[in-house]
């Protein structure tokens, strides 16, 4: 993996990052179903980079909270695998890509309520039920690791904007249902759907999101100490490259060549292995749900600085 950057600086190559893409006019499209997001300026754009060293560069909009939505996903699996010594977890999920879109129902029938991966949505429920066999209030406990793995009082749950994302999760209330039904859900639906929208309207600025995601760049180690085994760490950044853009992680892959987490809020979260993890937002999606100019600046910013798995 080559990391030798390039003139300009990265604090530098930052703010000439934000002034190539941040958008000029409203191109790509929100979510129908979080009416949170509707509200956001098309124009916002911020990008972040926590270093292993200990730095943190940041550039445009990287100071302004927003939803961190399917983000929090790398998060809980972190916590799940973490507290999960015997494997039980992937009894109950795969690790493939699913090929269909995040919120199938269809695939989760066909495949007898054992969902392909945990970040699609069916396979995110599980992870959040697994955490609720022991911490009934997952969603507090996910908010809590962030505030200490970012070493920030910053982040917060939107509760009203989590009210009205819940009042429009019929089809998570679905997914719910079917794991249910083949038994792969302990905890009653409802509680379990509750607990994921309030996760995702976690609130964090990408500053804060990328000294969160630093552990995985560092073979598992936090700001507190380990949170995952390097074997783990190396795991979660595999299903994050296989998995982590919705239908479009092969394509990442090829434009940007790292490990990545989307969230229809617009964010994306980025591990470069030993060196550092990368935050980047702006909440214009494309047709797969990934935002269009973090994507396009991820690309831009791999491309110059050398930063890749490949």
């Amino acid at each position: 993996m080559t990391t030798t950057l390039q003139a300009p600086p990265l604090g530098a190559l930052l703010e000439d990052i934000v002034l190539r893409h941040r958008p000029d006019r409203e191109a790509g499209s929100i979510p129908g179903n979080i009416p949170l997001l509707a509200a956001v300026p098309f124009n916002r754009f911020g990008i972040a980079v926590a270093t292993t060293s200990g730095e943190v560069f940041a550039a445009g909009d990287a100071a302004v909270p927003f939803s961190i939505q399917s983000i929090s996903k790398v998060f809980t699996l972190a916590m799940a695998l973490g507290g999960d010594s015997s494997g039980s977890l992937w009894h109950r999920v795969l690790r493939e890509p699913s090929g269909t879109p995040f919120n199938s129902l269809v695939q989760l029938e066909v495949e007898h309520g054992i969902p392909r991966n945990p970040f699609i949505n069916a396979g995110a429920l599980v992870v959040t039920d697994h955490l609720m066999d022991n911490a009934p209030d997952a969603a507090t406990r996910l908010l809590q690791f962030l505030t200490a793995q970012a070493a920030s009082s910053g982040p917060y749950i939107d509760e009203a904007a989590a009210a009205g994302e819940l009042a429009n999760s019929s089809r998570n209330l679905a997914l719910a249902h079917f794991l249910k039904n083949f038994g792969n859900l302990h905890q009653p639906a409802e509680a379990v759907v509750e607990n994921y929208v309030r996760q995702c309207s976690i609130m964090m600025t990408c500053a804060d999101l990328a000294k969160a995601g630093l552990f995985l760049a560092r073979a598992g180690r936090g700001t507190l100490g380990p949170v995952l085994s390097p074997s783990n760490a190396k795991r979660v950044g595999s299903i994050m490259l296989t998995c982590g853009m919705y239908d479009a992680a092969g394509e990442f892959a090829y434009r940007v060549g790292l490990p990545g987490k989307s969230g229809v809020g617009g964010g994306i979260l980025v591990i470069v292995p030993g060196e550092c993890a990368i935050c980047v937002w702006s909440p214009r999606l494309d047709t797969k749900g990934n935002s269009l100019a973090g994507t396009a600046a991820l690309a831009d910013l791999s491309d110059r600085t050398g930063w890749s798995v490949f």
